[in-house]
């Protein structure tokens, strides 16, 4: 996959081009993933991980003031965080992210969404969910940095992956991320 990194969102993205510098990534695993949903990694625990060890709850030791402002079309790459409870700030993982893939999408739910979560989306916006699918569900919650600008059926063969209960896939998916 080859990703874009946005500059509307400094902070996430001077973080991931430093890790990414740093070889941070290299080798560890695709830990959660949820077909019709997200591909999810960055977890530094993952590396050499047994099958059985939980994982998830891995960083680099701190996390990023949020900068929410893009919505979640498949191929987007986000960065995960802690829950609400725990985090009512929405402040990002140092390290770990997922991308989008998602499902489609329509008017009504897009509709829903903008009702429950009060913020309109533009046409353009409108037109590219209806388009390309992705989780409007998380807009508003969760910060966008990049995009995957080529190998979209990527994320499709990894959501593919077999998993267990947690939602690791039952063979262990590497990254490398230069």
């Amino acid at each position: 996959m080859e990703i874009q990194l946005f500059s509307s969102v400094p902070k996430h993205t001077a973080n991931f081009q430093k890790l990414v510098n740093e070889g941070f990534y290299n080798d560890l695993l695709f830990h959660r993933v949820m077909k019709g949903f997200m591909i999810q990694g960055g977890d530094p625990e993952s590396r050499g991980a047994a099958i059985e060890k939980p994982l998830g709850s891995g960083g680099p030791g701190y996390t990023i003031p949020a900068e929410i402002a893009i919505p979640h079309f498949k191929g987007m790459l986000s960065a995960a965080r802690q829950p609400d409870s725990v985090n009512p700030t929405k402040e990002s993982s140092g390290s770990q992210f997922f991308i989008v893939q998602g499902g489609a999408v329509d008017d009504v739910q897009l509709d829903a969404i903008e009702r429950a979560k009060n913020f309109k989306y533009s046409p353009a916006q409108r037109e590219k969910y209806k388009k390309i699918g992705g989780t409007p569900m998380l807009d508003g919650d969760y910060t966008v940095f990049g995009e995957v600008i080529s190998g979209l059926d990527i994320i499709d063969k990894i959501a593919e992956s077999p998993t267990d209960g947690r939602d690791r896939p039952l063979k262990d998916i590497k990254m490398k991320i230069q």
